[in-house]
């Protein structure tokens, strides 16, 4: 192998399926919450917890007392959180949690927002924008739900998301991807304190067979995995000969993804894409819609969720492929933050996502008809053309957008 072959092999790792697993589908905070907080309140040896949001709202505290509570019984509880999107955590919770004997970390702490919405600094645009859960080494979590009630902020008690719950033989990249995020914390702790700090004791892992899906654990950082989960949906979408759904809050794809999605189009795949109806960033919101003409004219459908916000990141590609996870196909999930999805090679665990994106479709969401499309005012497309121009121009004055 060459030293160019070897270098493009490592920019672009492939994906490592491991058989044995199983998969559970869980549909919106009702479904996701009703199951972690079981396992935090059975947890007997280890709770590892990772998220972008954790709100002060109900679920917020019901969590935090489940983590408090398990401390209490002596199980080793660890929690991640982002500097930005958990800024909230020092008002409330951060002090029961450490009172109980929680360990807390906070990837890249950020108390101004203004100042950080401002910025053009790469360092300070990197988030961690995981969703992971792994209780005891046995049972993990993964998915796009945030520590936040499906209400809080959102005029609907539904915020559409998705969540998987796994067992089985994949639980240990996922053990192994916690564990070096929170030693790699530890060593920025200890650079800024001087202080010394244990090391993390690796994860106990139970990795028998629990069932018959193949899955794997796609990871997007900015050091081995820049490109991984683009690349995993790219191979996806150029094998698609059937059908492609993509259920995402923030749709404003890289080139090579549009260009491998109009491509399958081209040579008749029907494509149906789920996106976000309501307005919750101006800026994301009008950017994806600038590609809604482009899209229609190849006779990719679209439909817009209504009832509350979308924050789902799925897919399913033949209904024999699908992923779910933290990323959304946006320069800021595969450009930037720290992601995490779960691929799953299965067909009837895809079937069942396929079906509770239909569901979604049929009873909750409008179609955007090319007709109706063209009949926008012309105001609204200067104002996405603008958007989506604007979006870049701050992608380019970063350094992300060159080859975006």
């Amino acid at each position: 192998m060459t030293l160019r072959s070897r270098l493009f092999q490592a920019l672009h790792p492939t994906l490592h399926y491991l058989g044995g697993n199983r998969v559970d589908l869980l549909c919106n905070g009702a479904d996701y919450f009703a199951a972690l907080l079981g396992a935090l309140h059975s947890a007997r040896e280890s709770i590892r917890l990772e998220t972008y949001l954790y709100a002060d709202d109900a679920i917020g505290h019901a969590v935090t007392a489940a983590l408090c509570q398990a401390a209490h019984r002596g199980v080793d509880v660890r929690v991640v959180v982002d500097g930005f999107g958990a800024r909230n955590i020092e008002r409330r919770h951060r002090p029961a949690l450490e009172q109980a004997g929680v360990q807390l970390r906070v990837f890249r702490p950020e108390h101004h927002l203004f100042r950080h919405l401002l910025s053009l600094q790469r360092s300070r645009l990197c988030r961690m924008h995981r969703k992971l859960a792994l209780i005891d080494g046995r049972t993990a979590f993964a998915g796009g739900i945030n520590i936040i009630d499906d209400a809080t902020g959102n005029t609907s008690s539904v915020r559409l998301d998705f969540a998987v719950r796994i067992e089985g033989p994949l639980i240990e990249p996922i053990g192994h991807a916690i564990d070096r995020q929170w030693v790699a914390l530890n060593r920025i702790r200890l650079r800024d304190s001087l202080k010394h700090l244990p090391p993390a004791t690796p994860t106990l892992l139970h990795t028998q067979h629990a069932g018959s899906l193949h899955a794997a654990l796609a990871l997007r950082d900015n050091l081995m995995h820049r490109r991984t989960i683009e690349q995993a949906y790219l191979r996806a979408i150029r094998q698609a000969r059937e059908s492609i759904t993509l259920a995402m809050a923030y749709f404003i794809p890289s080139q090579n993804i549009l260009h491998a999605l109009l491509d399958a189009a081209r040579r008749g795949v029907r494509i149906t894409l789920l996106l976000q109806g309501r307005v919750e960033y101006r800026l994301q919101h009008y950017a994806s819609q600038a590609l809604y003409s482009r899209l229609l004219a190849h006779q990719i459908r679209i439909y817009e969720y209504r009832p509350g916000f979308l924050h789902a990141k799925a897919a399913v590609i033949d209904q024999a492929w699908s992923t779910v996870g933290s990323a959304n196909l946006d320069p800021f999930s595969l450009l930037v933050a720290r992601e995490a999805n779960i691929v799953i090679r299965d067909t009837g665990f895809s079937r069942n996502l396929q079906h509770r994106i239909d569901e979604a479709i049929g009873a909750h969401s409008r179609e955007i008809t090319p007709s109706a499309w063209a009949a926008q005012p012309g105001l609204y497309r200067l104002l996405r053309g603008f958007s989506a121009r604007l979006l870049f121009r701050l992608l380019s004055l970063t350094g992300y957008g060159n080859n975006y």
